[in-house]
């Protein structure tokens, strides 16, 4: 009976298995192999410290950032002047692999950091940078917009970065028709958008959805040269706010909005040890694609009536430019320059954000590789819609130590 048994379950199997090959080969091209080649496993990241003063104040939940955005809007809204911060949250793991395949490589990365935002704001948790995949052509996952351009990031400690650049991972599928340096890439992307009812919402009533019925359609070209790269990149998107109070003494609130977006950018290296990074953006309801922005959509009063009210796309532009050098192998410093401005609409309280610079240099050591460790000055600036401003000035000093290793492969 064993003997018997043991025949019968193994033909089984074995039919399965001819099946499970048959079925698995449908659609393959004649002479294409199923295997896969070896597969590269790189584990990667980073434990780093940032540690500093703030001779003024910002909103508690982003302490160990400079965000214009969350400067003061009125006189010591955030308390007294002078802050000590100290911070792990820039730490970072991150996971990547290669494998060979008959249609090129797999490639995917998995990355997180511990930097919270959100809901976890000013919280030390984990925090989801990467989450993609590609195979030849195409992409998905979450991964860089191709809207932004993260070579003009400087090489600077101070974690959020230049506030007039377009700086947004999104959820998004993309096809890459020209690959390497010189490429081109286009990309539906998750849509979504933020809204300011502004003071008019006292007297419009109205309970507003958002909705957005199309994805955003981005794409990117950059032309690659020797001396470093060009890049021309735009964005276009559809965003709707549907009134959800059918009492509404006003009418319906509901309406719609067109986003859209170009951004130049390009790096310039100069001599054999410096970078130029340096881009400008510029479109209407694009604010968060932006690396430091308010909302994307405000209301307008359009009539003579304070009820004749629209929404409008916010127009915003930005600048950033930055210099790196290297001045040998232990030393090197940054300096530069970033800006965002806001065309804001006339239904905004005077509290708004309108403008935001942002500015800073540093010096930084590298002992050993893998180790980095210096000081940066920051300077951020904040003007409201009704004229107010405030301005933050930070010393830093940050201390990073990276690690990598790879696993398998040929």
């Amino acid at each position: 009976m064993k003997a018997a048994n043991s025949k019968t379950s193994g033909g089984v199997w074995q039919r399965w298995m001819a099946l499970a090959v048959v079925v698995g080969g449908l659609g393959m091209a004649p002479g294409v192999r199923a295997e896969n080649g070896p597969t590269e496993f790189n584990i990667y990241g980073f434990a780093m410290l940032d540690m500093g003063y703030q001779t003024k104040q910002n909103d508690p939940n982003w302490f160990d950032v400079l965000r214009p955005t969350k400067l003061p809007s009125f006189d010591n809204e955030f308390g007294e002047d002078g802050r000590f911060f100290a911070s792990v949250r820039q730490t970072r793991l991150g996971f990547k692999s290669k494998t060979p395949t008959a249609m090129g490589d797999l490639n995917t990365t998995f990355e997180f950091e511990m930097f919270g935002t959100g809901v976890d704001a000013g919280q030390t948790t984990i925090r989801l940078r990467h989450a993609y995949g590609e195979l030849g052509k195409f992409g998905a996952g979450q991964y860089w917009s191709p809207f932004m351009d993260i070579d003009v990031f400087p090489n600077s400690v101070e974690y959020w970065g230049p506030n007039g650049m377009a700086f947004f991972r999104n959820v998004q599928f993309r096809w890459m028709p020209i690959q390497g340096d010189t490429r081109m890439t286009i990309a539906l992307e998750r849509p979504g958008a933020s809204g300011d009812q502004g003071v008019v919402s006292d007297y419009i009533g109205g309970d507003l959805a958002a909705r957005f019925p199309l994805p955003d359609l981005s794409a990117e070209y950059r032309m690659g040269r020797d001396w470093g790269y060009v890049e021309a990149a735009g964005i276009v998107r559809q965003i709707n706010w549907d009134d959800m109070d059918p009492t509404n003494a006003n009418g319906d609130l509901s309406g719609e909005a067109t986003g859209w977006g170009l951004n130049f950018t390009t790096n310039v290296k100069t001599a054999e040890r410096g970078t130029i990074r340096a881009g400008v953006v510029y479109g209407e309801g694009i604010e968060n694609y932006m690396n430091d922005a308010p909302v994307d959509v405000a209301p307008e009063v359009s009539g003579p009536n304070p009820t004749d009210v629209d929404g409008v796309a916010l127009p915003v532009l930005g600048i950033s430019a930055f210099y790196d050098i290297t001045w040998n192998e232990r030393w090197t410093s940054t300096v530069g320059y970033s800006m965002v401005d806001i065309d804001n609409s006339n239904g905004q309280a005077g509290t708004a954000f309108q403008t935001g610079h942002y500015a800073l240099g540093n010096l930084m050591f590298y002992p050993v590789p893998n180790v980095m460790m210096g000081g940066e000055v920051q300077w951020g600036d904040r003007e409201n819609m009704n004229g107010y401003t405030s301005d933050d000035f930070r010393v830093q000093f940050s201390a990073k130590y990276n690690f990598a290793t790879m696993i398998g492969g040929q």
